[in-house]
């Protein structure tokens, strides 16, 4: 069936469900579709088409969703004491790093003067990122 045939049965019977569904209460489906001449197999069969396409869609909606959150940058503070008092003036060309760790597009440069507290504490946030 091409995509116009497919286009144009699929409008047809989301009518007819949505029909069915705002018949008279006390009403039957099973009665409903008997008065309008539709048949029983084919109205659960298109029913069943649409809520498959409408649940396939909301899981594909939900793992794209999942994967941004993957992809999100999230941030960590860690509170470091702090040993000297940092030069608020600083000269990039003079840091030179002694470790370099990589974290997919991140990455974190250590100098020789980092504690061990800090240091720890670095790694452990990087394995949990």
């Amino acid at each position: 069936m091409d995509r116009c045939t497919h286009d144009v049965r699929s409008a047809h019977w989301k009518s007819i469900i949505y029909n069915c569904q705002q018949r008279p209460a006390g009403q039957s489906v099973k009665q409903w579709l008997k008065e309008n001449d539709i048949l029983e197999q084919s109205y659960y069969y298109w029913q069943r088409k649409f809520r498959k396409e409408t649940y396939d869609q909301i899981n594909k909606n939900n793992l794209l969703s999942i994967q941004d959150n993957q992809n999100a940058v999230s941030f960590v503070e860690i509170a470091a004491p702090v040993q000297q008092e940092v030069s608020t003036r600083c000269n990039v060309e003079t840091i030179k790093p002694a470790a370099v760790i990589k974290v997919g597009m991140a990455s974190i440069a250590i100098s020789n003067d980092i504690s061990e507290q800090l240091l720890s504490q670095i790694l452990k946030e990087v394995t949990h990122a």
